[in-house]
Formats: C-alpha cells, structure tokens, sequence
C-alpha cells in the first residue's frame, strides 16, 4: 500500500499501523497539484510493488466565498486541489492501471453535483467537476478494463475542516450535523473507507461510473 500526502509525520503514523499489521506501506510527501509529484508517486509505487492496482483520489481542500467574492487565488488553490490533482494522478496512473484492469475511486462530496451550498463556490464547483472527470474517466478506461467510480460523502468526521479552517467553530459544526443529516448524526472515517474499499474491490466488478451517495441522507434533507 502507498499513503501519499503533504505531511509526513501523520502519514509515518498510518503506515506504522498497517505495517505492524502485516501491510507493507510506502509513505509518499508531496503536493499533487503539481503533475510531476503525481508521476513521481505512480513510478515510486511501480518501482516498489511491481505494479498498482488501485488509485484513491482523495487530496481536498475547502474554500469559503461566494461566487461574487471568493477570491482569485482561493479559486486556484481549490480548482488545482481538488480537480487538477485528480486529472495528474489518473493520467500518471493509467498505464499501471491498464496492466492490471484496476480501479479508481475518487472523493467527491454531497456538496457536487447533488446539492450546492452558499458561501462555498470553489469547493461545489470543484466537486461538481470531480462528478463529471469520474465519468468521463469512466467511459475512456472502460474498453481496458479499468473501472472508475467516485462517493458522495456528507459531513464526515477528519481533519478537513479543521486544517482548512473552514468551520469557526467544530464542535458546534458537528452537533448541528445531527439535524441537517436525517439519520440523526455525521459520518466517520471508517465508513467511508469501507464503501471505496467495496468499489475497488472484484465485488463492484460491473460498478463503473457510478456516484455513491454515503451521506446519512443530507442529500435528501431540506437546504439549511
């Protein structure tokens, strides 16, 4: 397994959990906004597991604004995050890929193409555009046996918000996720790890192109 990613020390925590596990993990430092980081990763990953077989976009960031005044730079930094990262990966990983019919599984959110949200232009926007790259991808990999699919998380517990500074207050941000979620609460990690490892699983061999929803129902609940 490969865990890449901007900060190294939290990385080397997960990688030391799977590695006492059993799990050989390569811990990977970089910011794949930029192309070349994203071919570094693919090579090192071949280079020291012979192959890949499945790819997990997952790199995010939130951006507050509104469509009149999130700014220029806020708008890159989130477009290039969240939608250029996806496109470098996927492109750097394609061969790989192709060698052994893998599978992509990238992280939209409930915020894309389902519903959007005030005050949050670049993030909706961003995810909206990682709805429709899962399918194109998903239509120009199909004829190699590669199958492409993206989830549709609502508010999840991580360190999104947190690092971001998106929400002036957490706590609070969670409790009121009990309400705007009709399951009554937020989702964890674990969660939604389980539903990408499903899709990149042989069990999801006839999934392609799909967005699954993981959500406690937020998509379905009334804007607030």
């Amino acid at each position: 397994m490969v865990a890449g990613g901007r900060r190294r020390e939290r990385l080397e925590e997960v990688a030391a959990e799977l590695n006492a596990k059993g799990v050989k993990t390569l811990v990977l430092t970089g910011d794949v906004k930029e192309e070349a980081t994203a071919a570094a990763w693919v090579k090192q990953t071949v280079d020291a597991f012979g192959g890949l077989d499945v790819l997990v976009n997952a790199a995010g960031v939130i951006g507050n604004g509104s469509v009149m005044d999130t700014t220029a730079e806020s708008w890159r930094h989130v477009m290039a995050t969240n939608v250029d990262a996806i496109l470098w990966m996927t492109r750097a990983a394609a061969e790989p890929l192709k060698a052994r019919k893998g599978a992509i599984v990238n992280v939209s959110s409930v915020a894309g193409g389902v519903r959007p949200y005030p005050g949050l232009a670049s993030y909706c926007v961003s995810k909206g555009a990682v709805d429709m790259i899962t399918r194109c991808s998903a239509l120009d990999f199909a004829p190699f046996g590669v199958r492409v699919n993206a989830i549709a998380p609502g508010v999840v517990v991580t360190e999104l918000h947190t690092v971001t500074n998106a929400v002036a207050d957490y706590p609070a941000f969670l409790e009121r996720g009990k309400t705007t979620h009709p399951i009554g609460r937020v989702g964890n990690a674990e969660e939604v790890a389980t539903l990408i490892l499903y899709l990149a699983s042989d069990e999801a061999g006839w999934v392609t192109g799909a967005n699954v929803s993981i959500d406690g129902g937020r998509a379905l609940a009334s804007a607030r």
